[in-house]
């Protein structure tokens, strides 16, 4: 059995990004995806970019389904490279620039967080705050829920 993000712990997750977005005052949006890239929760700050909305479900789909970090894209994607062109296969819809990171508890991969709307290296460090919120488990004590899922290639 593997860890299920609940709707509780993606909210807490988006507040925690938004409170990091709100000190350092880039409006963004926040999304979080369940292991198959379907969104639990997304918040679109006062003042962010409509586009970010898309972008910011990308971030964490790619990174839920492939589970890599968006920003490992880049280098691998660049010609000559490993995955050269993979934005554009039939993958469809890849981000291949930072701000989208795969969740992780015991080993398996359980979902995404993705933020959109600030700089490449804002976009990361606030994603970063939501993410240590979902691997640390489930907020305010409540049960983590399990379910069959899949690991991570090695």
């Amino acid at each position: 059995m593997v860890d299920v993000i609940t709707m509780d712990q993606a909210l807490a997750a988006v507040d925690a990004s938004v409170s990091k977005a709100k000190t350092m005052r880039v409006p963004v949006v926040v999304t979080v995806v369940d292991a198959g890239g379907h969104v639990i929760a997304q918040v679109k700050m006062d003042k962010a970019m409509f586009i970010s909305i898309r972008v910011s479900q990308k971030k964490a789909e790619t990174s839920a389904l492939s589970f890599l970090t968006t920003d490992s894209f880049a280098a691998r994607s660049t010609p000559g490279a490993e995955l050269y062109g993979i934005q554009e296969s039939a993958c469809g819809d890849l981000i291949i620039f930072g701000g989208g990171f795969p969740v992780k508890r015991n080993g398996d991969v359980i979902g995404g967080i993705g933020v959109s709307g600030g700089s490449v290296e804002e976009d990361m460090a606030i994603a970063k705050v939501g993410l240590a919120v979902l691997e640390g488990g489930a907020p305010n004590g409540e049960p983590v829920k399990k379910r069959p899922g899949r690991k991570p290639k090695q």
